[in-house]
């Protein structure tokens, strides 16, 4: 079976903004996690993004500028040697109602579907709450790191998600998973 790693993006790849990351300009990758998706690829993983871009719904950016986002963002860990599998996106505002945003499990099962297997036990790497409780919905590892909105995540976990793997970064993580063999 395929080995699998989902990730979370803004905060986990890419530096994190509340004002939304709205152009390939605004994207720009925390310190080693290119490296980190390519150390990855190169265990024998797959990588596949999930992340809530509430900004399309909200009317702050377009479809074709995450399309732009997401090119440069290919483009830099491909650089790196790394390759993301696939990546799903929730565009909604928070208000729609729709299955699909995080912390609702409506990404994971459309990867599910895309693989025909299920995502039990799959490490999912996030710097949110709403990241640890979609992962955890939907039987994945849930993993929490520092950066982006992680530390505050962190300081503020509920008892249930108390247990979750705490990292620095995403290379953190990495280091973590591969040691394991």
């Amino acid at each position: 079976m395929t080995k699998l790693v989902l990730l979370d993006r803004d905060g986990v790849i890419n530096e994190d903004s509340d004002a939304h990351i709205k152009s390939p300009v605004e994207w720009r990758p925390l310190p080693g996690s290119p490296e980190a998706i390519s150390r990855l690829n190169r265990a024998g993983y797959q990588v596949w993004v999930v992340t809530n871009q509430s900004g399309i719904g909200r009317g702050y950016f377009t479809e074709d500028d995450l399309d732009a986002i997401h090119e440069k963002m290919h483009a830099v860990i491909r650089e790196a040697g790394g390759a993301i599998t696939g990546i799903r996106v929730c565009p909604h505002a928070p208000d729609a109602g729709c299955g699909c945003r995080k912390p609702r499990t409506g990404l994971l099962l459309q990867i599910e579907e895309a693989l025909g297997r299920n995502l039990q036990a799959v490490p999912f790497v996030g710097d949110s709450l709403r990241d640890l409780q979609c992962a955890r919905d939907r039987g994945c590892e849930p993993v929490l790191v520092r950066t982006g909105k992680g530390e505050k995540t962190r300081r503020e976990l509920p008892h249930d998600l108390a247990h979750v793997p705490v990292h620095d970064d995403l290379a953190g993580f990495v280091d973590a998973l591969l040691d394991q063999g």
